[in-house]
């Protein structure tokens, strides 16, 4: 989030006496690196230990021979880290919204991603309160939109494909998931009510915002 990367770009200027533009360009390669990353587990080294590594490679190519040690890096990954988490949330909208949704159906999260950095969003939102399950495809063989893990879901939940509606922002990994498994329906939110891509998958219902789901819920029933 810009906040985050703002609170460590102080740091940065303060730790480097570099100026606002090579601090945020080492922000900036950050965040390239991150959209970038590969990560493997099995290779033996933390998702914090890889991060912490796109820090130290960002400030070496934007500030060359100042180039702190080790624990610089290590300080504005996690700066980074705890300033991100300390501002993701569910409006009070969406929250009452699944309350009053789970006291009808069983709901599942059920998001791609590393393993630890889900489960800390995760725990940051809160979300344990709001769902019946939660599952991160980092722990396991297969993510969306692969079907062995939406088979895993309708397991958890003990409900059968058919009786489900997948709900996402991904047409790719979400809507195909879903798709794929067979689902009743799948509901696309899309904010921009941009036009769907050639070949892509098409939804069975757009909506703005998650706090349009009851009116497609009730249409299903």
């Amino acid at each position: 989030s810009p906040t985050s990367t703002s609170t460590t770009s102080e740091l940065l200027k303060t730790s480097l006496g570099v100026d606002d533009i090579t601090a945020s360009s080492i922000c900036d390669k950050f965040k390239r690196k991150l959209f970038q990353e590969t990560f493997d587990p099995s290779a033996g080294r933390s998702i914090d230990e890889v991060r912490v590594g796109h820090w130290e490679e960002s400030i070496l190519e934007a500030a060359g021979s100042r180039c702190p040690p080790h624990s610089l890096a290590s300080q504005c990954y996690y700066l980074w880290k705890s300033s991100r988490l300390e501002f993701l949330s569910l409006s009070p909208e969406i929250r009452d919204l699944l309350r009053e949704l789970r006291g009808r159906y069983k709901l599942l999260l059920l998001t791609n991603g590393e393993a630890q950095t889900q489960r800390e969003k995760v725990e940051a939102v809160g979300c344990d309160e709001f769902f019946d399950a939660i599952v991160v495809g980092g722990e396991h063989a297969e993510q969306k939109p692969l079907l062995s893990i939406f088979t895993l879901c309708f397991n958890m939940l003990q409900v059968e494909a058919r009786d489900c509606v997948m709900v996402g922002d991904s047409l790719d990994t979400d809507i195909q998931g879903g798709f794929d498994a067979k689902v009743r329906a799948t509901v696309w939110i899309s904010s921009a009510a941009a036009a769907l891509p050639d070949g892509s998958v098409t939804p069975d219902y757009t909506i703005p915002t998650v706090l349009h789901l009851p009116d497609v819920l009730q249409r299903l029933r």
